[in-house]
């Protein structure tokens, strides 16, 4: 989490867009449940930070 709030919003955005392809992927592949609840609560909390700035 300490990472993720020293992060510019021009990074944040990126990882935003990397995380919802990795979650594209992890959808049409075989990726187990748990790893696509994992990866939901990253952009989750990417999100809500980029809110609160």
């Amino acid at each position: 989490m300490k990472d993720i709030k020293n992060l510019s919003e021009k990074e944040k955005e990126e990882k935003i867009k990397d995380l919802k392809l990795e979650l594209m992927k992890s959808k049409t592949g075989r990726e187990s449940k748990l790893k696509t609840k994992e990866i939901k609560k990253a952009i989750a909390r990417l999100l809500m930070l980029k809110q609160k700035t």
